[in-house]
């Protein structure tokens, strides 16, 4: 039953990524929006449907290391501007 489980988890996660790439008119929503607000939450669901794309941290949260990653940013002050600047306006 975990292996069918996990084999579903991946296959929506993949679906989901290549489904985008493979519309001739990228919109956004559907499959992934779904994995983003359910996985993610509302804020990053909704980035996700402006056209930002998932950052690698929050796809840590789903084994739980990205909320430390985060909380540590969190805790040294990093504003949206800072990661923006960092990571670059695709993602935030």
């Amino acid at each position: 039953m975990k292996k069918i489980l996990a084999v579903a988890l991946i296959a929506v996660v993949l679906g989901g990524s290549v489904a985008p790439a493979l519309a001739a008119n990228e919109q956004r929503g559907g499959l992934m929006g779904l994995v983003a607000g359910c996985c993610f939450g509302v804020r990053s669901a909704a980035a996700y449907n402006d056209g930002k794309d998932i950052h690698w941290k929050e796809w840590l949260q789903l084994i739980g290391v990205g909320y430390i990653l985060a909380g540590l940013d969190g805790m040294g002050g990093k504003t949206t501007a800072e990661l923006a600047k960092q990571y670059g306006s695709n993602f935030y």
